[in-house]
This record gives structure tokens, C-alpha cells and sequence, in this order.
């Protein structure tokens, strides 16, 4: 198993991915449901804007650029998370691997952002965005969690 300062440092790579795989989820489906891509971002600002955020259609440092920061630091969290208990497979095993411990990683962020996470502190792109979509960016999210390791598996390979 991997220490926490290991978790923490390759948690900034996978988490960096997966944020930015899932703001593209996100910001497709946003330009889908409403008509622009940047609602579900600026949503994620009402973290520190409150209600508004969840009205801004388009783009602002003061919505975007922060409801991006919010979404990147909360990717990270999750990443750390990932690298720590289940990370270490992603190197040593089969694709299915690290895709199935991604999307376990996924669904347990989904669970504790909806289930156990107070209104004011959920991602808010809920409020922008269908249950299909949501879907669609955890699993987006999911999927990329995993990309750090096989992309170290594949250097590693080749180094060989």
C-alpha cells in the first residue's frame, strides 16, 4: 500500500485528470441540457456565491474560474483517496482493474455528495444538469481516476 505523502503526490496527477475529464462531461452535457457550457461549473461556485451561482450561464472569473477551482480541489480529494486504497493495482493488474476501482471510487464520491454532504456543500451542478448527466460525469471521472496508473504501467513497459 501506498504512504499518504505517495497518495498525495500521484492524487494531484490522477485527480488533475479526472477533473479535467469531468469538466468536459460536464460542460457537454451543460451545452446539451441548457444551452451552454458553462452552467454546471458556475454552479459548483455556490459553494462561496450562494444561489446566483446556479443561475450564471456564462463565463466569469467569478463563477467559472471558482466553481472550477471547487471542482479541481474536490477531484484531487478523491484522487488521494483512490491512490491510497486502491491506486497500487492500477500498475499491477489488467485494464479492468483500475477502471473497477475508479468507478468504486466514483460511486462513493456520488454517495457521500448526495447522500451524506449538506445542500450547500454538494457539487451544484445538480442543479444545472439531469440524473443521466450526472451519471455520465461521475463515470467520466471514474474512468479517468485510473488513467495515472495505466499511463505509468504503459512507461514502465516500455522502459523495460
Amino acid at each position: 500500500m501506498k504512504t499518504w505523502q505517495q497518495a498525495m503526490q500521484q492524487g494531484l496527477v490522477s485527480g488533475s485528470i479526472a477533473s479535467l475529464a469531468s469538466t468536459v462531461v460536464l460542460s457537454a452535457c451543460g451545452a446539451h441540457e441548457e444551452g451552454t457550457a458553462y452552467a454546471p461549473t458556475n454552479a459548483t461556485s455556490h459553494w462561496l456565491w450562494g444561489d446566483q451561482a446556479k443561475h450564471r450561464d456564462e463565463p466569469s472569473v467569478r463563477f467559472t474560474l471558482t466553481g472550477y477551482a471547487i471542482h479541481h480541489a474536490s477531484s484531487c480529494f478523491w484522487a488521494v483517496i483512490y491512490e491510497k486504497w486502491l491506486g497500487s493495482d492500477a500498475k499491477l493488474k489488467a485494464l479492468r482493474s483500475p477502471l473497477a476501482s475508479g468507478a468504486a471510487i466514483a460511486s462513493l464520491a456520488c454517495f457521500v455528495d448526495y447522500k451524506l454532504t449538506p445542500g450547500r456543500l454538494r457539487p451544484g451542478f445538480e442543479q444545472r444538469l439531469s440524473k443521466p448527466s450526472l451519471f455520465l460525469a461521475y463515470a467520466g471521472f471514474g474512468l479517468a481516476l485510473g488513467m495515472r496508473g495505466m499511463l505509468a504501467k504503459k512507461r514502465d513497459a516500455g522502459a523495460s
